[in-house]
């Protein structure tokens, strides 16, 4: 199988599926010398996974990930203290499955006949036969999101380092959409949101913060704390803190289930969600992307320009449009509306609009990169409707039995922004040793 793999200087591979015994990302291009732990990376993790809040699928896979290789196994000499730091070699995460129990499997064996409209079970059938991965849709599960998220953090925290701060958020989830927000306040939002994910996940907490799986300890021996947990899930959620909506509100100024920068809007997409869900129906809605400190001239022309690599997320599951700035509405403005003017002021230049999104000829220019990506309805949904038997071609109808999101875009925020952070470190690695080469 091809297609798993991105990058030219900061390169991702990824493998495993929804049902296998779990999914990979390997990682290269990342600086050594960088400490890294697998509860910074949950901390994003937990932002994706499923059985966290009424909108997503009931599934109750925790992704904790296990760094397989890539670190120092101890001090390279005696007192050096770059123990768990990054050595310049793959960065392998290994992120396992743990809740896909028999009584699932027999769900999707009992329906697999019949391809769910929407899914890409029918394609990849005729293209991989019938030992096609259809198990959860194998590396076509949203699960395999898992993986960007993870491989994404790396490249954030170097991003970061560069001064560079990469962030998402929902803004729009069934008609119901965010009312614009400045970008330091949607930022400072988001940080907030995520700190009330870290502070309220019982995983999180009993994992990490409680010291049950450490940096200190060896691959078996975490894969042995890992087997107790598979059969502790129900036990580790029941300790979710519990926090009404106000409260969290009063102490995290952000609501408990949508990451969504005006509060009053994102309880309104939950109401919107729920109603349609009640139906056995779902939602899509937009999630949009910003990038601030990127400095001028990122990019290449033609083939790899920037918002041209920013289109390919297109390939994270349920993504049908991605558009940069105004997008679509570019097709409403005439050219003075839709130009972004500039002046200087102090020795620099501002910019009075930014409807390019940040990016002109594929290059940045110096103004916040600015993303939206539309994200379609959940497939799987409880209603009848009519495809095929794969095998016979049949005609047949279909109802979902198998565990299903209410809507997928409070979970794809996390998997835009680290893709995002990827894009972005992979042109930021090629533009530092373009402009050091010109420089000479």
């Amino acid at each position: 199988m091809i297609g798993c793999h991105t990058g030219r200087m900061f390169q991702v591979t990824v493998a495993g599926g929804s049902y296998q015994e779990g999914l990979t990302a390997v990682v290269q291009g990342h600086p050594p010398g960088m400490l890294l732990t697998e509860q910074e990376i949950y901390g994003d993790l937990l932002l994706r996974k499923p059985g966290a809040d009424e909108l997503s699928s009931p599934r109750k896979e925790p992704d904790l990930p296990i760094i397989y290789s890539g670190l120092n196994a101890a001090d390279t000499i005696e007192g050096a203290g770059n123990k768990n730091h990054t050595n310049g070699t793959p960065l392998t995460i290994l992120i396992p499955n743990l809740d896909r129990h028999f009584v699932h499997i027999k769900q999707y064996q009992d329906t697999n006949r019949t391809p769910r409209p929407g899914h890409a079970s029918y394609a990849s059938f005729i293209k991989y036969g019938p030992d096609d991965d259809a198990i959860g849709a194998g590396i076509f599960s949203g699960r395999y999101t898992s993986t960007i998220v993870a491989a994404g953090y790396v490249a954030k925290k170097v991003l970061k380092k560069c001064g560079i701060e990469v962030f998402a958020y929902v803004k729009e989830i069934a008609g119901v959409r965010c009312p614009n927000i400045a970008a330091e306040q949607a930022f400072e939002y988001t940080n907030n949101y995520k700190e009330m994910r870290r502070d309220l996940d019982p995983f999180y907490q009993e994992i990490y913060v409680s010291g049950r799986i450490t940096m200190e300890m060896r691959f078996l021996e975490k894969m042995k704390i890992l087997a107790e947990i598979e059969q502790q899930i129900d036990d580790i959620r029941g300790k979710a803190p519990k926090l009404k909506p106000a409260k969290v509100q009063e102490k995290y100024n952000v609501h408990p289930i949508v990451n969504c920068p005006d509060i009053h809007a994102a309880q309104e997409m939950v109401d919107a969600c729920n109603k349609i869900a009640k139906t056995g129906d779902s939602a899509g809605g937009i999630v949009e992307v910003v990038v601030t400190g990127v400095p001028t001239g990122l990019g290449e022309p033609v083939f790899d320009k920037l918002d041209g690599q920013l289109g390919k997320m297109l390939g994270i599951g349920a993504v049908k449009g991605v558009e940069v700035g105004a997008g679509f509405a570019v097709k409403d403005m005439t050219g003075i509306e839709n130009n972004d003017q500039m002046r200087a002021e102090n020795g620099k230049v501002v910019f009075d609009s930014n409807n390019a999104g940040g990016i002109t000829g594929g290059l940045s220019t110096g103004q916040p990169i600015l993303a939206r990506l539309a994200v379609k309805p959940t497939p799987t949904i409880d209603k009848p409707q009519k495809t095929i038997d794969k095998y016979t071609l049949e005609n047949k109808e279909l109802a979902a039995i198998t565990r299903r999101d209410p809507t997928i875009v409070a979970r794809i925020w996390p998997v835009a922004e680290n893709y995002t952070a990827m894009v972005i470190l992979d042109n930021l690695m090629a533009h530092f040793g373009y402009q050091a080469l010109k420089n000479k």
